[in-house]
């Protein structure tokens, strides 16, 4: 049977998130935007009230959520702000490979690290030539005894100077390439570990990506993740995990555009009369109405499927966050358009909301690259 309807538990996740979002977010967005730093009150804040790590195991500090649910959740952040959102959910990313191929001591040491420092991680898979290419990566972590001398450079790392350890994707075998591909843990005190400065961005600003160099940093046995070229798995299954999650804070920024652009409208008069009783405007709003709603519809069907085990899964995956995303990047920028002036000004949020739309697009996979999932899903 097909139902629509959130259960008990489902609207009380909303509802927390929701209430998170007004408090502490909400507030706050426009200041981290201006400072571009990493907003480490919310994140404390979000550790204290149960916010972080929701899809993660309850005995590693998370809530057992499910992905549907991590989705209603990332919905409400992305409402917020997608910079810090995304400061929070990167950080389930980075913990996601240890959650699915990590043995049990390892999953004890580093989740025990994360909460009891109340700190986040970072995911290292992309570099200067190789993003959307993971054949392109040359990272490489040369097993040496019962240590890996890792070198290399990754780049665009989301939580990377605030991270305390990086989960890195690295060739255990240049010559084998990406099947060599293998993932370790990096605490980012490590020696050799060169943090470079926060990479300047046009959006998501509260969100700081980084540089890392690596050189000759030693790296124990016990924090290679998984067996050596097990790395590309682990990674696709990750993003198969978080792709749901992205989609969700897409439409959440969307939510939040259009509900900003629809309230302002209806108070805006010219002519003696609102400009909704426009039809140029009108019909913009109600295309932006239905969008979100597809967009949400989308993201839960594809959340879902994966939580159900559907072998389309994958597939569903790749266009919730193609479609969600580029639906954001539609919805925010016709905020703008509907406002005029006042949506290009700062004084509103969702000249913002169309900027920080744009990462959407471009981070955990381009859509270009969806496509490419998509299509080789549908015509193997």
């Amino acid at each position: 049977m097909i139902g629509f309807t959130l259960d008990n538990r489902q609207l009380e996740i909303q509802a927390k998130y929701r209430d998170f979002a007004n408090r502490w977010i909400i507030p706050n967005r426009l200041k981290y935007d201006q400072l571009a730093e990493f907003p480490w009150e919310i994140v404390k804040a979000a550790y204290s009230e149960g916010i972080m790590n929701g899809p993660m195991p309850a005995k590693f500090g998370g809530s057992d959520y499910s992905i549907f649910d991590g989705a209603i959740a990332s919905e409400e952040l992305g409402a917020g702000c997608i910079g810090i959102g995304i400061c929070i959910d990167a950080n389930t990313l980075a913990l996601t490979p240890l959650y699915l191929a990590a043995n049990e001591t390892q999953q004890k040491k580093f989740f025990g690290l994360i909460n009891e420092q109340k700190a986040v991680a970072a995911y290292a898979l992309t570099e200067p030539n190789a993003g959307s290419d993971v054949a392109g990566i040359k990272t490489a972590a040369i097993k040496h005894g019962d240590k890996y001398i890792l070198n290399g450079h990754k780049r665009y790392i989301t939580n990377g100077e605030a991270s305390s350890f990086i989960t890195v994707f690295a060739l255990t075998n240049p010559e084998k390439g990406a099947r060599s591909l293998t993932a370790f843990v990096v605490p980012t005190d490590s020696p050799g570990v060169e943090l470079k400065p926060r990479l300047q961005k046009m959006g998501q600003k509260a969100s700081v990506q980084n540089e890392f160099i690596f050189h000759d940093v030693e790296i124990p046995e016990e924090n290679r993740i998984g067996d050596e070229g097990t790395g590309f798995l682990i990674a696709m299954k990750t993003f198969d995990r978080t792709r749901t999650g992205v989609a969700a804070l897409s439409v959440g920024n969307a939510r939040a555009a259009y509900e900003t652009s629809l309230n302002w409208a209806k108070r805006r008069i010219q002519f003696g009369a609102p400009i909704t009783a426009n039809q140029g405007v009108s019909f913009m709003l109600a295309d932006m109405a239905t969008e979100v709603e597809a967009a949400r519809l989308m993201t839960w069907y594809a959340a879902w499927a994966y939580d159900n085990g559907l072998k389309n899964a994958s597939k569903l995956s790749a266009m919730s966050k193609m479609f969600a995303s580029d639906i954001g990047m539609k919805v925010t920028t016709d905020a703008v358009q509907v406002m005029g002036g006042e949506g290009y000004s700062t004084e509103f949020a969702v000249e913002k909301m169309m900027r920080d739309a744009k990462l959407c697009q471009i981070y955990e996979g381009t859509n270009q690259i969806q496509r490419v999932v998509i299509s080789k899903n549908i015509l193997k």
